[in-house]
Parts: C-alpha cells; structure tokens; sequence
C-alpha cells in the first residue's frame, strides 16, 4: 500500500473530539494535506488534560494545519467559502442543526466547489431520528454492545470510542471510493456515515447469531461473549502475578494446550459440548495448570507447540515490545519538548517516511492559509482583530503548570 496515493489532494476537517479528526488522520497518513478548521474555543480535545491537549489530539492531529474561523461570523463564512474551491474534501462531525447554521452542507459547499466530495459523520442516518445527538456510548447502548458489557451488573461503556472510530474508518471508505471515479455522481460525492448505522454494521455477526438461535431453539439465548461460550478461554493469572490470554476455540486448540504442557487430555472434557457441561470444572483446571508456571515458563512453552496467546499488557508497556518496535509501525514524535510514541497504520508503504510533524497549536497556520487564499497583511490583521479568525499567542502555555507538593 502506497502512503502516497493521496499526494495533492486537500482536505478540509472540520472536526470535534474523535470520529471526522480519526478520518482526516487517516487521510493524511495516506498523504493528503488536513487543515483542521477549528472554532475560537478549538477542538475539545485541545483542553481535557490540566487545559491542555490529551491523548487524542496528540494522536490523531499529528501533520495537520490548523485554521481558526468563527463561522458564525459574515467574514468567517467568506474565508471558509473562498477557501472551498481550493480543497478536494470536507469532512465534518458537526451536529446537523449546527451544520446548517454555519453554512457547512454538501448544497452550500457544492456551490463553491462542484466537484467536492463531502462526508458527514453524524449520530444517526435518514430515519426518525436524524436530527437527534448521539456519541461513542449512545451508539454502543442503541445497537446492543453495551447490553453484554455490564460492571456489577450495570450496562456499562466499553472504554476505548470505537464507534467513533469505525465511523471514521467508514467515512475514509466513502472518500476513496467517490474519489476512485472522477466522474461519479453528486450522489455519491455526498457522503453521510451515522455511527448508530456503523455500529449496526460492525455488530452483523451477532444479529445473525440470534436469528440463528431463534431459528434453531426458538429462543434468542445471547452469548455475552465468545469468553463466557467457551470454557478455558481468557486470561488466567500465572505464578508470578502476571496474566496470559489463552485462546481456546476448538477441541483441537484444547487438546494442543494440554499437548504442550506435557498433560493428557481427559477424554470426558474432549469436545467443547462435554466442556461446556462441566464449565466450572473446566476453569478451575485451567486456572490450576496456568498456576504452576511463570509467565515466561509457560509462554515458552506454548510458543514451542504453536498455541495462541498472549501476556495481557498494561497500556504503558505495549510499546515497548519488540513486535510493536520492529519496522516502521511507530512514529516517533516531539511536541511541546516531550516525546512521543505513536503507532502508524497497520499496513506496510513503499513511499518513504516523511518526517512527523507535531500537532498544531490553536490557529498556527490561519495568517498562512489566509494569504494563500490571497489576503494581503492588512487584510489578514482586521479578520484576526475582528475576532472572525484566531492566531496562537506566542509563548502561551499549552498545560497548566504542576502544583508543588504541599510542605
């Protein structure tokens, strides 16, 4: 896969918090220019940590120009539509009433740019609900993942948004596609992803699971997970306090994991019908034989016979291991003098690396893009002093300092 493919190609993000910001991110991993279009206030990513920029920004806005507008301003909205038919994409998450009122919708921008293609990652698609809100977790709880992922009981998020980033991953899909024929369609150039219908999409096997049980038992009888449907499956925790994630599918994967501990396979556990029968019997023998290893003893050992697993690590260490370190997988990074480590797209490209650029800070490269637009010096200092457009103020902190412990 070239990284290249989209050389020459601009696009226009005008994103909040994770889905259209992961898209834009995506894109220009593949090589396109990203200006991120921000509001005064900027992308609310930029302050969840001590005032500053988290985790997400630096992640996912790494290369990007940024472009401070207020587009509730008339000469706001005359900077963005005079940029229009500079850009190829605009690709958005605002809220649809939003999108209206500020002048960001595929008739508006088609108008000054015939032949953009336009992506619009919303909470929900046409139907009775395309005017309401949703996030990452109405998503999750509105096409059942939150239902089987309970804490004590209660429905609960799954943690990472990944509703928001199977959209933005959609909304990339929708964007080459329109992009591969040059002549394709209006209709195709408008592109709508909700993440309620990504995560009906992406949840499919499941939907299917549970016809499939009505149709056979009459009964929808859910699995919580394919951990809770398949005893010795999971984490157990070994000698030394560490934890391998043990995958335990098929007979044949149960009788290869007693195979390379050097155990015999009781003949009344063998398919996974007996097993499911006997499944507390099951755990605690698994439990058991995990217990009497170190993580290192036991993982050489199934190394050795070709069994899947793994350690399960904590988020600080995954990095550090020679399959995440091996190649080009992870960018290496400064912002604000503090390294850091960013993992790339998971494919490999023949076009060479270029360097990482940071994160923009909050309107960095407004005065450039507006005199690429052809404002002149004067004209670009009365839009920054009419507050239509921001630029960083030199020097400003980007994180509130650490208190000093108190005495």
């Amino acid at each position: 896969m070239n990284r290249t493919i989209l050389t020459g190609k601009t696009v226009l993000e005008i994103g909040s918090m994770l889905a259209a910001p992961f898209a834009a991110h995506i894109l220009a991993q593949l090589g396109a220019e990203v200006i991120k279009l921000e509001p005064p206030a900027g992308d609310p990513t930029r302050n969840l940590v001590r005032g500053g920029p988290s985790g997400t920004y630096i992640a996912y806005s790494r290369g990007k120009r940024s472009l401070c507008l207020d587009l509730g301003t008339d000469e706001g909205k005359a900077v963005f539509e005079r940029l229009l038919p500079r850009v190829d994409i605009v690709l958005h998450n605002l809220a649809p009433g939003s999108a209206r009122r500020l002048g960001v919708t595929y008739e508006n921008c088609a108008r000054h740019n015939p032949d953009i293609v336009f992506c619009h990652i919303r909470g929900y698609n046409d139907g009775p609900q395309a005017e309401d809100l949703a996030s990452n977790p109405i998503a999750e709880a509105a096409t059942g993942v939150m239902h089987a992922h309970r804490i004590d009981g209660r429905p609960t998020r799954l943690g990472p948004s990944y509703h928001d980033q199977f959209a933005g991953c959609y909304a990339v899909i929708g964007i080459l596609a329109a992009l591969l024929d040059p002549a394709t369609g209006a209709a195709q150039r408008k592109i709508e992803v909700g993440l309620y219908e990504a995560g009906l999409h992406v949840a499919a096997r499941d939907f299917a699971g549970i016809q499939l049980k009505l149709h056979l038992t009459g009964k929808p009888d859910p699995e919580p997970s394919g951990e809770f449907s398949m005893p010795g499956y999971g984490a157990y925790e070994t000698t030394d306090g560490r934890w391998i994630y043990l995958v335990m599918l098929t007979d044949r994967h149960w009788s290869d994991f007693w195979a390379a501990l050097r155990q015999p396979v009781d003949p009344n556990l063998a398919t996974l019908r007996q097993r499911k029968k006997e499944r507390p019997h099951v755990e605690a023998l698994v439990r058991a034989a995990v217990k009497r290893w170190s993580y290192d003893e036991i993982a050489a050992q199934l190394a050795a016979a070709r069994f899947g697993f793994t350690e399960v690590l904590p988020m600080e260490r995954v990095l550090e291991t020679p399959q995440a370190r091996h190649g080009d997988k992870v960018a290496h990074m400064l912002f604000q003098d503090m390294a850091f480590d960013l993992p790339d797209l998971p494919f490999q490209s023949d076009a060479p690396g270029a360097a990482e650029l940071p994160p923009p800070l909050l309107g960095e490269h407004t005065r450039e893009i507006l005199r690429g637009l052809g404002f002149g010096d004067t004209e670009c200092d009365a839009i920054i002093q009419s507050g239509a457009a921001i630029e960083p103020v030199p020097g400003a902190p980007v994180w509130a300092p650490l208190r000093a412990p108190a005495a």
